[in-house]
């Protein structure tokens, strides 16, 4: 589903990433993990779009990023770490101004099953700024979905929220999954790599240090305990 090869990007004389290369296979969650500043939600600005690479290019469901940006747009959804809102705006509001920004355009009844969808039942005609963080959360992610998009590419969906929201949307991540969904998932929760994602990557100073299952991954580093694996991974 997606082909990333030998992707690099420079801001002036700072690298961001080196000749990454990874490969996401069609309903696979891979998760990014890595300090900050390592490059991840630079790729993620990459695979959506926003910022074109340096040099390498990525394919996604076969379609080129230096040829077809504007058709990769209509198959990826893209779930930002900053609030992606109209807080003076209802939730009605809201799901309805991006349904116009997309190519289809949607009832009012399906824009609602989309907010049921992510337990946001009943805050129909609620103000996002009453909203809780956690259900500004969900409503980032039931935005993202609006154009039924085959990829979805996460930036920490879950931080700084309440546990049980936090369950909720991992829960409910699981279930897009389950349904086909491909989906990168950025997150420095190591509980949330070991719930949600079949294979993880590890970042380090825009370099891809490794890809494989946590089992892989103690097998690299000898180590058994899945903290010690990662910390090894994260500072070796």
């Amino acid at each position: 589903m997606i082909e990333i090869n030998n992707v690099s990007k420079t801001y002036g004389k700072k690298r961001s990433l080196a000749n990454v290369t990874l490969t996401v296979e069609s309903g696979e969650v891979i998760g990014l993990l890595g300090p900050n500043g390592a490059g991840k939600s630079t790729l993620l600005s990459i695979l959506s779009t926003i910022t074109a690479p340096s040099s390498g290019n990525v394919t996604i469901g076969g379609l080129s990023l230096k040829k077809n940006q504007k058709a990769i747009r209509e198959v990826i959804g893209y779930v930002p770490q900053d609030i992606a809102l109209w807080e003076e705006l209802s939730v009605k509001e809201n799901m309805k101004m991006w349904s116009k920004m997309t190519s289809r355009s949607l009832s009012n009844e399906q824009l609602q099953s989309l907010c049921s969808a992510v337990q946001l039942e009943g805050r129909w005609k609620e103000k996002v700024k009453n909203l809780s963080g956690g259900m500004k959360r969900k409503l980032n992610i039931a935005v993202s979905l609006i154009h039924e998009p085959s990829v979805l590419l996460m930036d920490e969906p879950t931080v700084g929220i309440d546990l049980q929201s936090k369950l909720e949307i991992i829960r409910y991540i699981k279930q897009l999954a389950a349904k086909g969904k491909t989906i990168i998932y950025i997150t420095h929760d190591l509980n949330e790599i070991l719930d949600v994602c079949h294979r993880f990557a590890v970042l380090k100073e825009g370099k891809l240090e490794f890809v494989g299952t946590m089992d892989q991954a103690k097998e690299k580093t000898g180590e058994e305990a899945e903290q010690n694996v990662v910390y090894k991974l994260l500072h070796d």
